[in-house]
């Protein structure tokens, strides 16, 4: 029987950034992902651009040679375009390699996190 591959995907620089007392700097940040990149993880998930500072300059230079470099983002905001929303230009304007999107689709979450309609969160998510 043939092994199949194991793809790593890490979450450290956004989840590791949102337990109590831990905030990284970017050269924090530079850092752990070289780390990660050591280690062998194919996938280095670096926070959300655009969601601050450090997260936003962290996403102006690919940070990794082999890894691919990810960005965190999510589904438009109801009311707005995908052009004129700042998150998903943050995002198209990244240097990540490619992006963990991440979307509401149970209808209670929709209706108590976004409150929003099933057919709003329908359209952000086309």
């Amino acid at each position: 029987m043939p092994k199949e591959r194991l793809y790593i995907f890490d979450t450290t620089l956004r989840d590791g950034a949102q337990t109590a007392g831990i905030e990284f700097s970017l050269e924090d940040k530079i850092s752990i992902a070289g780390l990660l990149e050591q280690l062998g993880v194919d996938y280095i998930e670096g926070g959300y651009p655009g969601a601050n500072p450090v997260d936003t300059e962290f996403f102006e230079q690919k940070r990794t040679k082999r890894a691919k470099f990810t960005a965190f983002g999510m589904t438009k905001r109801a009311g707005r375009s995908a052009a004129n929303d700042p998150g998903i230009q943050a995002l198209l304007n990244s240097r990540a390699d490619a992006t963990c999107f991440v979307a509401k689709t149970r209808d209670h979450r929709v209706k108590t996190a976004l409150e929003i309609s099933l057919e709003d969160n329908l359209e952000n998510l086309r």
